[in-house]
Order: structure tokens, then C-alpha cells, then sequence
């Protein structure tokens, strides 16, 4: 698997399992951000790129028996690889557009807005849409 980035092999309880987790982180962003008590929302976003991550791997595990692993900027490459044409345009920029949020909310020091939080979980609630039918 040479120059195809860091892969590992699951089993077929794998694609159910990260499905799971998904909705799981999705819905707790959903959460934080609905309080809408914070000055920044970086915790949710957070929260908006692992659930990508994890739908992402819950389509590869069920298509191909394998998930991206430590680098996050190339699922995409995989997802695209597992399901070719299949990957709408749209969903692979939303979710590199996510997965180009990761070290800023997690290392930066800039803020994430109520509102830009909202735009994002808008966007991810379109690629869970579109991920929950192909995992």
C-alpha cells in the first residue's frame, strides 16, 4: 500500500461500531452547541471533525475492511479511493474543509464563533445525511 498513507485492516463489526460513534460525537457537539453559554465554540467543532472522522472510517470499514489511520488529512484520500465516483464533490470538500478545522481548534488560539459553529454542524448534519446511506 505504498503511497496510499497509513491504513489499518477491521473487521465487519468495525463499520457499526464507528457508525455509532459518529452519531455519538455529533450529537454531543449538537449539544454544546445548542447551550450556546460559550465565548468559544472550539470544543464543539472538535467534537464536528471526530464525528466526520468517524463516519468516514464507518464507510471504509464496511466497504473495504479498513480505516485511515494518524493521518487524518488523508481519509479523504481513502474514502475517495473505497468509493470513487460514489464520493459526491461536495461531501469530500465538506469534510476536508472539517478536517482542515482539527489543529486550529485543538492548538490555535483563535476562537470559533456561535455562528460559524452553527454553519459547520449545518455542513456536518448534510455529510452525516449523505454518510449515513453508504455506511
Amino acid at each position: 500500500m505504498t503511497g496510499k498513507g497509513p491504513r489499518k485492516a477491521v473487521d465487519g463489526r468495525h463499520a457499526s461500531a464507528r457508525l455509532l460513534q459518529a452519531r455519538e460525537f455529533h450529537e454531543a457537539a449538537r449539544s454544546l452547541i445548542t447551550l450556546a453559554q460559550s465565548r468559544s465554540y472550539n470544543p464543539a467543532v472538535t467534537l464536528m471533525v471526530t464525528a466526520a472522522i468517524a463516519y468516514s472510517d464507518a464507510i471504509t470499514a464496511k466497504a473495504r475492511g479498513v480505516i485511515n489511520q494518524q493521518d487524518h488529512q488523508g481519509a479523504p484520500r481513502l474514502l475517495r479511493e473505497v468509493l470513487g465516483n460514489r464520493l459526491p464533490d461536495r461531501q469530500e470538500k465538506v469534510f476536508r474543509k472539517l478536517l482542515g478545522r482539527k489543529d486550529e481548534v485543538n492548538y490555535g488560539a483563535r476562537s470559533t464563533s456561535l455562528e460559524e459553529a452553527l454553519r459547520l454542524l449545518a455542513e456536518l448534519d448534510d455529510f452525516a445525511a449523505w454518510a449515513e446511506g453508504h455506511a
